[in-house]
């Protein structure tokens, strides 16, 4: 089969289509043939050799595929060939095959085209569980989310609003800011010309926000103190401002705050399976009505990877990037 591999750690032009053997399922996998792979910033933190792949998983970058189901081991139930999928990988997404523990994958929603299906399963497994499972969401909460204009945000802003929730998000420039207000973000703040700290007080009476969902770190630790509410939950995804900041803990004492955060890749294939089974039952009949989807920026061909590593890290995009695969 063909496949991206990482020659060297690197810039995107390390990124190198190759032949490969096609993987075989164990018992409880699918083999999938993949026909479009989800990119994100983890796979460019992979491809600098700053995010190794989990103990087992492919060194093949891609964590998310859709595509039919080539063949099933032989302890899975729910699953036969030519069934169309989307699943969430720890590895091996950009290639022609993939396996995954079919507890894992999830149908393609009715309607869904193979590569709007791909850019799926981290996103919304992502948001699911740092946004509702582990920041407690609740209907009438406010949501402010960094990254508004992302892959993460957009999937935010659309689930928040769904499930009865208010939406403040941050982006960078008044073009991403518009989209977000089209998805449904009662308020877009542009972080290059406004104070977030202030916006966020201002429009809400001066409470502060319920859940803070942060990719950015650095001195938006601080910050988010500042503008979470009292009881309030901050969880952090991911430090594109830095792992370290310094910060006023007692903020942390007085408005009774829980900052939390987590990582997906390296959670256990039962883990997952939970996050896939509440997302068929909660997110999937949202997509089949469209009341959610994914916002789709670009799509690239297999042989073009390099190119949509680049897309990603100039920081223009506005949703998702996926790759063609065939």
């Amino acid at each position: 089969m063909k496949a991206v591999e990482i020659s060297e750690p690197g810039g995107p032009e390390v990124l190198q289509l190759v032949e490969r053997p096609k993987p075989e399922p164990d018992e409880g996998e699918l083999l999938i043939a993949v026909r479009a792979a989800g990119v994100n910033r983890p796979d460019c933190l992979q491809r600098m050799g700053a995010y190794p792949p989990p103990p087992g998983a492919p060194d093949i970058p891609g964590l998310e595929v859709a595509g039919e189901v080539e063949a099933v081991g032989s302890a899975v139930q729910g699953f036969e060939p030519g069934d169309r999928v989307c699943a969430l990988v720890s590895g091996g997404g950009y290639a022609e095959y993939c396996t995954v523990h079919a507890t894992n994958a999830l149908p393609v929603p009715s309607g869904f085209s193979f590569s709007e299906a791909a850019a799926i399963p981290e996103t919304y497994f992502t948001v699911w569980h740092n946004v509702f499972q582990r920041g407690g969401l609740k209907p009438g909460e406010v949501l402010l989310v960094h990254g508004g204009s992302s892959g993460i945000g957009t999937t935010a802003i659309q689930l928040a609003k769904a499930f009865g929730s208010k939406v403040i998000v941050t982006a960078g420039s008044e073009e991403k800011c518009e989209a977000c207000r089209e998805l449904g973000a009662d308020l877009a703040i542009n972080y290059r010309t406004d104070d977030f700290v202030k916006a966020v007080k201002e429009e809400t009476d001066g409470e502060g926000a319920q859940v803070i969902l942060d990719m950015v770190g650095g001195d938006y630790i601080s910050r988010n103190y500042d503008a979470a509410a009292v009881e309030g939950r901050i969880v952090q995804i991911a430090f594109l401002r830095g792992r370290k900041a310094e910060a006023d803990f007692s903020l942390l004492m007085m408005k009774r705050l829980v900052h939390t955060g987590s990582t997906l890749r390296a959670r256990s294939v039962v883990f997952k399976s939970d996050i896939a089974a509440e997302l068929r039952r909660k997110v999937w009949p949202l997509l089949a009505k469209r009341t959610v989807a994914p916002v789709m920026d670009t799509l690239f061909p297999l042989d073009r990877a390099s190119a949509a590593h680049s897309r990603m890290e100039d920081g223009d995009h506005i949703g998702k990037i996926v790759l063609d695969v065939g």
